[in-house]
């Protein structure tokens, strides 16, 4: 395995994979609706790739050994109104029967996809189940629904390819994420407890996702579904107490009670609020170590990098 491809390789995600995987060796082949405008050049390129427009760059499929398939409308980036759940679907849906459609057709040396999908298929925490399983049935929620059709878009691509699909839990990494919107407000002395601050967080810091990722792409022996959470999830205000105690200083913690997280995030607010417990057995079970298995190292590396960055 030489080259991978990457959907969605701008993104926050994206981004630290494709490091990696250069550190590693590999050539990558970033497909992406907005070419940049400099010339790309080894080992990174870039290939136009727009299923809105059935757009793919044959060149750049027939040079896969492998894919990883991150591509996807952000949930979290606007207010969950019927126009935009029906953007989220289709993104996820409709571009991945494309991008597999199109990889049966003019990539024959890609063996393996490595799909992305996200814990919040499983709702919020059951009564009597200790930790989600990747057994577990999905939720009857939007999120639910959707991360289902997903899942099943990637699957067809098991009839030809190697194909692991992974649930992203909540992604923390310095630089995007859902991160900076837990630790910017202790810039100014405040800890925001969110809700009741009892619900469970299941998350993932970004590089151990990457390495999850890559694990996924080199272990012959791995197919199926796996959750990408660590074995430690946390509470809100675990979290936000960890934040503030690593960064120092006075903070004062302020409860942000859930009517106004309503009010202003209208049913992402749902998510937000959600408690949701995932186990990460199945995971561990294939050897897979975590570099950031606890919550303190993984804050702790974060925001030593922002200050290396700054």
């Amino acid at each position: 395995m030489s080259t991978i491809g990457i959907t969605g390789g701008t993104g926050f995600v994206g981004t630290h994979l494709t490091s990696l995987l250069v550190s590693k060796g590999y050539k990558v082949v970033i497909f992406t609706r907005h070419l940049p405008k400099a010339t790309s050049k080894p080992p990174i390129t870039y290939a136009h790739w727009d299923e809105d427009l059935g757009a793919c760059d044959i060149n750049g499929l027939k040079q896969l050994d492998a894919v990883v398939h991150l591509a996807g409308a952000g949930i979290a980036d606007k207010r969950l109104t019927e126009k935009r759940k029906k953007e989220i679907v289709d993104s996820r849906v409709e571009g991945t029967e494309f991008l597999i459609s199109k990889l049966k057709e003019h990539a024959p040396n890609c063996k393996t996809m490595v799909a992305a999908s996200a814990t919040g298929i499983y709702g919020a925490d059951v009564p009597g189940i200790a930790a989600f399983t990747e057994a577990a049935p999905p939720a009857n929620d939007f999120l639910g629904t959707t991360c289902q059709k997903w899942e099943a878009a990637s699957s067809k691509a098991s009839s030809f390819l190697r194909t692991t699909i992974l649930r992203f839990g909540i992604v923390l990494g310095e630089e995007s994420g859902a991160f900076p919107q837990f630790a910017n407000p202790t810039s100014f002395g405040v800890v925001p407890i969110l809700g009741s601050g009892n619900q469970v967080i299941s998350w993932i810091e970004v590089d151990d996702l990457a390495r999850l990722i890559l694990f996924a792409l080199e272990q012959q022996q791995i197919s199926g579904t796996f959750n990408a959470v660590t074995p430690n999830p946390v509470t809100n205000r675990q979290l936000m107490k960890t934040i503030s105690k690593i960064k120092g200083g006075i903070k004062i913690p302020v409860p942000v009670p859930a009517f106004l997280l309503k009010a202003a995030l209208g049913e992402l607010s749902e998510e937000v609020l959600k408690s949701c417990t995932v186990s990460a057995a199945r995971t561990l079970s294939t050897g897979f170590t975590f570099n950031y298995p606890d919550i303190t190292a993984a804050v702790t590396a974060i925001l030593k990098e922002k200050e290396t960055d700054n």
